[in-house]
C-alpha cells in the first residue's frame, strides 16, 4: 500500500513511497521541518485521507 505525507501548510510531498513509514522517521529526515516553507512538522498527523490505488 503506497504512503504520501505532505506539509499542511504548503503541500511538500515529504514522502511518497510503497514502504509504510513511521512519522518520526520522516521528521528526522528534515530535521523536523518542511524544507520548502519552514514549518514545523508535527509528530501526529493532523488529517488522514485513504485512497483507493488507480
Amino acid at each position: 500500500m503506497p504512503q504520501r505525507v505532505v506539509c499542511q501548510k504548503c503541500g511538500y510531498v515529504l514522502y511518497e513511497g510503497d514502504e509504510l513509514k513511521p512519522p518520526d522517521e520522516i521528521l528526522q529526515r528534515y530535521n523536523g521541518k518542511c524544507p520548502r516553507c519552514g514549518r514545523k512538522l508535527a509528530l501526529v498527523p493532523l488529517d488522514v485521507e485513504v485512497k483507493p490505488t488507480k
